[in-house]
């Protein structure tokens, strides 16, 4: 009997599963049954219209061939709704399902009709409420693709239900009058006259020409009239804006003859929308004549929309995406300009939305090879996808803006030279809002922040001078830094940028120059420079295009540079009497090739390099070796090293530390020149990233957290050089402050620390950094830290960290005395290079140059990839890696800088160095204020001709080495 039993269970179970699958939507068979059930019910309800012109209640004959069809309808919906329950797991709750009651509410009346020939309509009119289901039959048959559509189909599915099932309501109970009256207030009232009634009581305005008499009519229209002012107020507004977007922004943007134009895709949002206009706007101000393109996969919302009408001369917006050719065609790809790709920093996977970008690109290559794109990539890893694209062409202006390559690059280069990331992040910023400084500091601080890196043809008469000659003269007379030459190297057969070439180095003609200055206009001196007739100028505007139409053919360089050097009138700018330490900000020009190399065989031995000659190298070393104990400090005295703090996990995305790394290893620098480096912070992360960094030389891991003051004691961070806390690797968070709030705490906790001067290392005087809260009592100094936000706006809290008087509150971070100082950086400023590879791809190009350790997309195209970073196999390419130029801070009394005379002004600073060591000065790393009201000794970058050359730059009271 139980055998019976449980083969009868085993029976059912698997003959519901059978009714289950065959009913779903996923196959072919329920498909065509929900198809079909739906189409038979509109037809029910179509019949229901029909019977709904006679009175509610009427006698019927055979005759009517309505109520045969109907009943063979409702047939087969008792069929349906039978496998429904066979394959339903709770039973119970079936009889609960919308669906359900619909059938329970309409079948049984059908047949009981045409059993007493009475055709009582009942609650038929629940069939409108099939109507629900017409966005997944649309769906299924493949009518609608898009969001918009499918959205748009449920909200008007939702509106003709509703007023179907309420029209059919009312036509119920005023036909049929009260019960408890016996009908006697009812009133003959057609199904259209029922929806005229609800449509007026729906909009409020009601006419009063049909009006319910009945008590239940008028109770239902009261609280049909509170639900129905909460849907229709959502749903058909938001119908509208679908049918009028699709309309709006579905059209192909029109190509006018001679009108130029660029495509912007990607991360179209408020705020990268907002970021790029503002950059991309501010370079010729008051002359764009390049109207911006969006193309945007999901329509404009009402702030992004505000945003195009206010820029509605210059933007337009077309809805579709850079995957489909058909949307290419529409916004004209193949007649822009260029193609630009936004990317999303602030993703919580960063992976995926660079492969997301790297696919637009194939795509908009596919369409049109020819397009120029410049694409924003997250990880520096994913870069090497892109110049495999068989139509990528950096000649033609095809860039790549990498956020993780630059932003630690920036650190990186902090962290040698600190203050640098400020210096850098000045020449790419604008600041729009009017500054009234109040401290002196203040004022040659903003005045630095007006100078940016501009390009600019050289005279034909620079062509056989030499680069300090050139750089020399341009200072001097036109007040222009020139610190780099696009020069064609005969060693590698490649065109590319030196930064402070050697004197070996000669000008060619049409040579471009790389310049710091305020303006275009500014650098157009350079161009019109006339040997004859500016000869004897000095004054900077008075050098324009001049009538001379004789011009030597070939320049001397000794005539016009001896008259200079010999002349005394150097550029030193108006004497203040401020008398603050001064430390320049220089960029190392090399010695003489043969002594360089001589230098460089000598050390050939010991040093070893990668394949390329840019990079320090060693064979890969182990995890486990490079792992530190806290119980073995004692076995790693690290001084003067660089400690930096990362946070993140197991399942973190990798930000790319070897990004962070290289420019610390570039072979610009001797092996006895490199500092340690520690990273603080997971070992399930770093051991992820260890792969990437292990043929790097002197690199530690120290597992624990930055939050913990005794992982930072281990690695003996009182005496470091620097203290770089790195943001968190992308996270979700719900709030934009909380995305730094890692880095935030790691600061606190660093800050906390104070070190007795005793401790200091010996690359750092005594007392040079020393304070003390209460005269009286021992001196300590604070651990020098870089911190990155991403969060720009959080920077309000490593201001109040720093305690410092006379900040200006309420600025930006650019503003603060914290990014003055450059112990912050932010890599928020990176968005405005998308605008500024657009308009001169050189100066990106000496931008990845300055912060990457030299390697740049020229060199990266003569480089073998397969050996890059391997070993060096010939010593040939060593020496031309390894005479580039390097930045440094070099202190005014305990360097080679201490032999120049006179250097009272930073003018007097800037020749001295050039004539007699080939040094570019490019700034002053200057105590902000008098001891007394800066007790910690606070240094503010100066940058620029017109920021730092004004400043004095006299020795400091105290000693300052870097």
């Amino acid at each position: 009997m139980d055998c019976k039993h449980s083969r009868s269970l085993t029976f059912q179970g698997v003959f519901r599963v059978h009714v289950e699958m065959l009913l779903s939507a996923q196959t072919f068979v329920g498909q065509v049954l929900v198809i079909l059930v739906f189409v038979l019910s509109i037809g029910s309800l179509i019949i229901y219209f029909i019977n709904s012109t006679d009175p509610f209640g009427s006698c019927s004959s055979y005759q009517d061939k309505t109520i045969p069809i109907d009943l063979t309808f409702n047939a087969f919906f008792s069929f349906y709704f039978g496998l429904r329950f066979l394959a339903a797991d709770d039973k119970v709750k079936f009889w609960l399902e919308m669906n359900s009651i619909v059938d329970i509410f309409t079948i049984p009346p059908t047949f009981i009709s045409y059993y007493l020939k009475s055709n009582w309509l009942g609650l038929r009119f629940l069939r409108a409420l099939r109507l629900l289901e017409l966005p997944q039959i649309l769906q299924i048959l493949r009518a609608i693709r898009t969001s918009n559509s499918v959205k748009f189909s449920k909200l008007l599915s939702i509106v003709l239900s509703t007023l179907f099932t309420a029209a059919g309501f009312i036509h119920l109970v005023e036909n049929s009058g009260d019960p408890w009256l016996k009908g006697r207030n009812s009133q003959n009232i057609s199904y259209f006259e029922s929806i005229y009634l609800v449509m007026a009581t729906t909009s409020t305005v009601g006419f009063g020409d049909v009006v319910a008499k009945t008590s239940l009519g008028r109770t239902f229209i009261m609280f049909f009239t509170l639900g129905s002012l909460v849907l229709f107020a959502n749903c058909i507004p938001e119908m509208v804006e679908l049918f009028g977007n699709k309309r709006k922004y579905t059209s192909s943007y029109e190509v006018v003859k001679g009108k130029k134009f660029i495509v912007v895709c990607g991360n179209i949002t408020v705020d990268s929308v907002t970021a790029f206009l503002r950059n991309f706007l501010r370079h010729k101000a008051g002359e764009i004549n390049t109207e911006i393109v969006f193309l945007g996969e999901v329509p404009p919302s009402l702030e992004l929309e505000t945003i195009f009408k206010c820029y509605m001369a210059y933007t337009t917006f077309v809805s579709g995406s850079a995957l489909k050719w058909e949307d290419l065609r529409r916004v004209a790809v193949d007649s822009a300009e260029a193609c630009l790709i936004i990317a999303n920093p602030l993703c919580s996977d960063s992976h995926a939305e660079d492969t997301s970008n790297i696919m637009r690109v194939l795509s908009i290559k596919n369409y049109y090879p020819n397009t120029r794109v410049i694409i924003q990539i997250l990880q520096s890893h994913n870069k090497v996808f892109l110049p495999k694209i068989p139509s990528w062409n950096w000649n033609t202006g095809d860039n790549i803006i990498c956020f993780a390559e630059l932003k630690l690059g920036f650190i990186a280069q902090g962290c040698l030279v600190p203050g640098l990331c400020t210096f850098l992040t000045s020449l790419f910023i604008e600041q729009n809002k009017k500054i009234c400084p109040k401290e002196p500091w203040q004022k040659h601080f903003f005045s630095g922040l007006k100078n940016k890196i501009l390009t600019q043809r050289l005279s034909d008469d620079f062509a056989g001078m030499s680069f300090p000659d050139v750089c020399r003269l341009c200072f001097v007379k036109m007040h222009l830094m020139l610190i780099a030459i696009e020069h064609k190297s005969v060693c590698h057969g490649y065109c590319g940028l030196i930064l402070n070439p050697p004197a070996q180095v000669k000008l060619r003609k049409n040579t471009l120059g790389f310049f710091i200055a305020e303006s275009a206009k500014d650098v157009k001196r350079a161009f019109f420079y006339c040997a004859v007739c500016h000869s004897d100028v000095y004054t900077p505007e008075l050098i324009g295009k001049c009538s001379c139409k004789s011009k030597n053919p070939r320049h001397k360089t000794g005539t016009t540079v001896t008259v200079m050097r010999n002349s005394g009138r150097e550029h030193s700018g108006p004497k203040t009497q401020d008398s603050s330490p001064a430390t320049p900000m220089s960029m190392a020009s090399n010695l003489s090739l043969t002594t360089r190399a001589f230098l460089y065989e000598m050390e050939r031995e010991s040093d070893h390099l990668d394949s390329s000659g840019m990079f320090h190298w060693c064979k890969a070393t182990p995890l486990d070796k490079m792992i530190l104990n806290r119980t073995e400090k004692s076995k790693h005295e690290f001084r003067n090293h660089i400690v930096a703090c990362v946070f993140g996990d197991a399942h973190s995305t990798l930000m790319g530390l070897r990004n962070f790394v290289m420019p610390l290893r570039a072979s610009s620098y001797t092996r006895q020149e490199l500092k340690d480096i520690v990273f603080v912070g997971s070992l399930d992360y770093l051991q992820r990233e260890w792969r990437f960094l292990r043929n790097f030389p002197q690199i530690y891991i120290l597992p624990g957290s930055a939050l913990y003051s005794g992982d930072l004691h281990a690695v003996n961070i009182e005496e470091c050089s620097m203290c770089a806390v790195l943001s968190s690797p992308s996270k979700s968070s719900s709030s934009p402050t909380l995305v730094d709030m890692e880095p935030i705490m790691a600061t606190l906790n660093i800050r906390s620390l104070r070190i007795s001067c005793s401790a200091q290392t010996p690359s750092e005087p005594r007392c040079t950094r020393c304070f003390s809260d209460n005269p009286g009592k021992s001196k300590y100094r604070r651990i020098p830290i870089l911190t990155e936000l991403k969060n720009p706006s959080n920077m309000h809290f490593i201001e109040q960290l720093g305690r410092m008087e006379g900040d200006l509150s309420g600025m930006s971070l650019h503003l603060s005395t914290s990014f003055a100082t450059g112990t912050v950086f932010s890599g928020s400023f990176l968005d405005s290079l998308l605008a500024t590879a657009f308009y001169n791809y050189h100066v990106l190009e000496l931008l990845q140059m300055l912060v990457t350790g030299g390697i740049s997309s020229q060199l990266e195209q003569h480089l073998d990839k397969e050996k890059f970073c391997g070993p060096n196999d010939s010593y040939s390419t060593v020496s031309p890696g390894r005479m580039r130029c390097k930045l440094g801070l070099l202190s005014l009394n305990q360097t080679i800088l201490s032999d120049i005379q006179p250097r009272r002004t930073f003018g007097q600073i800037f020749c001295g160095s050039l004539d007699n060591l080939g040094v570019l000065c490019l700034g002053l790393y200057r105590m902000i204020d008098e001891d007394e009201r800066n007790p910690e000794h606070k240094r503010g970058v100066y940058a620029g001709v017109e920021g730092a050359g004004h400043a004095q730059a006299r020795g400091p009271k105290r000693r300052h080495s870097v």
